[in-house]
């Protein structure tokens, strides 16, 4: 209807050469034209201003999406902490319900990791410390319930291997620095001028630490849930990918070589980083670190970093976040490590295990 009336407008001869009667339709059709192009006009305008509203807005939805998940997991957890206080009595039940707090935790950490790029720093160091005060909850809670007993495999390793001896043997000849407590797992202790590999199989471990390492190589393949390292001096630790947290303190004189959800960095001097991480590294009272793009190969690494979601190179290693420089320049404690002065690729799948 209105195309026609638009011809019969351009056809029509000029309305001064007419009679009043064809001047007063041809003045009616243009402003129905008029009214249309207006209402038209006005839809559109309102339409723009709904999408613009709604295009500034996915940020704070998504911060509070954020909120409200953590929120949920965290009362979550903290009802299994005290449920697992006051009622489990039996020792057979204790293991699995600590075990599945320690993953709820992990996946709290993921949750995380996986939102900080958008989130305000505020809440990405909040968040942080809640999960740091439930790891905190749940190995005093262990220390409590489970009885303190030495690790060991079904097959026991030998006096002369070097790997997974207790938390409680190392207790006794280093006191701990206030403020970090040494998880109560797996891994390699207190070590010099060795070199130590372990493959990671299926779920054999939730958790890894490395600690008291003088001058020693480390080697991991395979995925892990979450690793600890821990007062190392002069030493290169190599990982295949960590689908949690990667907790480093008290390290100098370092190359680390690892892909993880999250990095954090405590009290870390004169160490590089070659990293692929899916939010930003976080460091804290460190200084002398340069950072570089993650390097190592192994045979399955690909699919490894597929499943753990770290196969994309995301560029985060250099977006480091110095959790105490706040000042809006550059911050002097970590730089990108110069291309001419990096390792090439380091290939580890020729190394045997320990």
């Amino acid at each position: 209807m209105e195309n026609e009336e638009e011809a019969a407008l351009s056809s029509s001869p000029n309305p001064l050469d007419v009679d009043p009667a064809l001047q007063k339709k041809h003045q009616s059709m243009l402003d129905r034209l008029t009214d249309r192009h207006q209402t038209r006009l006005g839809s559109s305008l309102t339409r723009r201003s709904a999408e613009s509203d709604s295009s500034s807005s996915p940020s704070f939805e998504s911060t509070s999406t954020f909120l409200s998940r953590f929120s949920n997991s965290k009362s979550s957890i903290e009802s299994q902490l005290a449920q697992c206080r006051l009622g489990l009595s039996d020792s057979t039940q204790v293991k699995p319900q600590l075990d599945q707090i320690s993953s709820s935790i992990s996946d709290l950490e993921k949750l995380v990791a996986e939102n900080s790029y958008f989130l305000p720093s505020y809440e990405v160091r909040s968040s942080l410390k809640t999960i740091s005060d439930l790891r905190q909850s749940l190995e005093i809670l262990s220390s409590e319930l489970l009885p303190k007993k030495k690790f060991a495999f079904k097959n026991k390793p030998t006096r002369k291997d070097p790997i997974f001896e207790s938390k409680e043997q190392e207790e006794e000849k280093k006191p701990e620095k206030p403020g970090f407590r040494v998880p109560q797992s797996p891994g390699f202790w207190n070590k010099k001028g060795e070199i130590l590999v372990h493959k990671f199989k299926g779920s054999e471990l939730g958790e890894f630490t490395i600690a008291d390492l003088d001058s020693c190589e480390v080697r991991l393949t395979g995925s892990v849930r979450a690793l600890f390292v821990h007062r190392l001096r002069n030493c290169r630790v190599y990982t295949g990918p960590v689908t949690g947290s990667v907790l480093i303190d008290g390290v100098e004189g370092c190359v680390f070589i690892m892909a993880s959800h999250q990095i954090r960095i405590h009290n870390a001097k004169r160490s590089d980083f070659y990293l692929r991480v899916r939010s930003r590294p976080i460091i804290e009272d460190s200084c002398g670190m340069r950072f570089a793009p993650y390097c190592l190969s192994y045979q399955g690494i690909e699919d490894e970093l597929r499943e753990a979601s770290l196969v994309e190179e995301t560029e985060n290693w250099s977006n480091v976040d110095d959790f105490l420089w706040l000042r809006a320049v550059q911050s002097p404690n970590w730089s990108v490590l110069p291309e001419d002065e990096r390792v090439g690729l380091v290939d580890i799948s020729n190394s045997e295990e320990s």
